[in-house]
């Protein structure tokens, strides 16, 4: 039996999703993990980046590589990777193989990332590039909550998490092995696999423009995703493990939000909405850290979410749509090349911060000024001459309906 094709793109928008949310998953537990293994917020901060740098190794290797041989068999082999990586995760006794994980974790998601989402728009040019940009905010809002909820409620919680997202891995790939391909195959998979980071000319321009909004709302995840429940642990004194998950889910679930209620603006008007947004979102947030106001903290994480989706929904889809269709996992995968870069290395940078640099609290006003400073360069950018623009014509034929 072969999936519809409507059936198909929801069932590769669910595999955004689940990879996003196997991703902040642990992000509860690194709390956990520490009082059990003695670590400092360095190696916490590694671990989370590890994760990034393997996801850019497999985007620059792979990233383009399902342009080449189709999008199931990457989606099938990421899927199954992920299943693997969920029992080392459920097995790890250290922080050995907790690193071990997140490689493959990274590599994973960095392998699906570019393929299912130049999948979603093979089948719905529109529909596609909206879900570019909600999949993963969504996916690391469920992720956290879902695993915070678990670790705080649940028995087995650095067990029975990772139990639930394996069994869905394998379900989804069984689900590609039904889903009709959307990519013809052509040569050249081989020399696709040599490491390369570059765009169609006529892409570089906008992606230029986009640039900002994609490194100062990614870096804001960072933030959130690997020092997130320190900082609010230390606002409220509580030692609960859900409120880490819940700041994630306060942030990506208000993203994923933004994205849905604004689909009908322009790119270059999302930008414009978003990054002001996300400016005063973080003013708010740090305000309210100095305050030890835990309501102003969720609020202003709260706005600052909704800016963090109305940007990046801005900057994917004046970008992706654009790419002709045996161009669109390669410029996804610069795309999350610049995402994961914007994610990982400022999130390392900020575990020093805390360790030598004066705390949390004042990482956390460092790491904030420098997201407000990136999102005002990209408001500047979208309100510039010829910036983000809107959307182009189609530049294929591919029908919207199943």
């Amino acid at each position: 039996m072969s999936l519809t094709r409507n059936t198909a793109f929801f069932l590769q928008a669910s595999i955004v999703v689940s990879f996003l949310a196997g991703s902040s998953a642990p992000t509860p537990l690194y709390a956990v993990y520490q009082a059990a293994w003695g670590f400092s917020p360095i190696t916490t901060t590694v671990v989370f980046g590890i994760y990034a740098v393997a996801v850019l190794a497999a985007l620059l290797v792979l990233g383009s590589v399902s342009d080449y041989i189709g999008r199931r068999p990457v989606l099938l082999g990421a899927a199954l990777l992920q299943a693997v990586t969920m029992a080392v995760f459920a097995t790890a006794h250290g922080v050995g193989a907790l690193v071990a994980a997140r490689v493959l974790q990274g590599l994973a998601t960095g392998a699906a990332m570019s393929a299912v989402g130049a999948g979603m728009v093979d089948i719905d040019r529109t529909r596609g590039a909206t879900a570019n940009a909600v999949g993963p905010m969504l996916g690391s809002a469920t992720g956290g909550l879902l695993s915070g909820f678990l670790v705080q409620y649940l028995p087995a919680p650095t067990v029975l998490v990772y139990a639930l997202l394996g069994v869905g891995f394998v379900a989804q790939a069984f689900g590609v092995l039904a889903m009709p391909e959307t990519a013809a195959r052509r040569r050249g998979a081989l020399a696709a696999l040599k490491p390369r980071f570059e765009l169609p000319s006529a892409l570089r321009r906008p992606m230029l423009l986009a640039a900002p909004a994609i490194v100062g709302t990614w870096a804001l995840v960072g933030f959130y995703a690997s020092l997130g429940p320190t900082l609010l642990r230390e606002l409220t004194g509580s030692g609960s493990r859900l409120l880490g998950g819940l700041a994630l889910f306060a942030l990506a679930g208000s993203g994923a939000l933004a994205v849905f209620f604004t689909r009908a603006l322009s790119p270059q008007n999302l930008v414009k909405f978003g990054t002001p947004t996300l400016i005063a979102g973080i003013a708010a947030t740090l305000a309210a850290v100095r305050a030890d106001s835990v309501a102003g903290f969720f609020a202003g994480t709260a706005l600052a979410g909704a800016g963090f989706g109305g940007a990046f929904q801005g900057a994917v889809r004046s970008v992706v749509p654009l790419a002709a269709p045996h161009e669109r996992a390669g410029v996804l995968s610069v795309l999350y090349v610049i995402a994961y870069l914007a994610m990982g290395l400022p999130a390392v940078l900020a575990g020093v911060g805390v360790v030598f640099g004066g705390g949390v609290v004042r990482t956390a006003d460092e790491y904030g000024a420098a997201v407000m400073l990136l999102s005002a360069l990209a408001f500047a950018g979208s309100a510039s001459a010829r910036a983000v623009s809107t959307l182009a014509e189609p530049v294929d034929a591919v029908p919207s309906r199943p």
